[in-house]
């Protein structure tokens, strides 16, 4: 367990209602970091980790998919919540201001900066670490998965987690 990864975070989930951790007690968390502009590496690591959801079955019942903005620009809650239902109905987006961002990267040890791109419409894109975490039931850290995670190994240590005895 790694004690640098607190799991913490103050936000708005997509329906605009004030969430924390403490929201999602009693439940495993898997949490991916990301915005609705990136072209690549979240569209590919979100169907990747619905897909492991699907293949749970009733199991993914017991985990909650969250995926934070580091764009809090760009990503209301309204958009995240376009963007989730349209595309990966599994994730509850969650977004705030650039403080509460902020925050939740640090507690999650999350790197994330905006850069100029010219190829994004809006001018800029926002490279980031690409790892989903997993948190236990009582909001623990319990492991992670890069975006080089191969899809089964995900599935297998996911399926061990869910199985552990609370």
């Amino acid at each position: 367990m790694s004690p640098a990864i607190s799991g913490r975070f103050s936000l708005l989930d997509h329906n605009g209602r004030p969430v924390t951790q403490d929201d999602f007690q009693g439940r495993f968390r898997l949490v991916y970091f990301g915005f609705t502009h990136c072209r690549v590496v979240c569209p590919r690591s979100l169907t990747k980790l619905s897909g492991i959801l699907d293949r749970l079955g009733e199991r993914a019942e017991k985990v909650t998919a969250l995926y934070i903005s580091v764009d809090p620009d760009r990503d209301t809650p309204a958009v995240m919540r376009a963007y989730l239902e349209d595309r990966y109905p599994r994730f509850l987006g969650l977004t705030g201001n650039t403080e509460q961002i902020d925050e939740a990267k640090r507690n999650f040890r999350v790197f994330a900066q905006t850069k100029p791109d010219a190829a994004d419409p809006d001018g800029y894109a926002v490279p980031h670490t690409a790892i989903a975490y997993l948190l236990n039931a009582d909001g623990k850290y319990c492991t992670h998965f890069t975006d080089t995670t191969e899809s089964q190994e995900i599935f297998d240590r996911l399926s061990a987690a869910l199985d552990e005895p609370t």
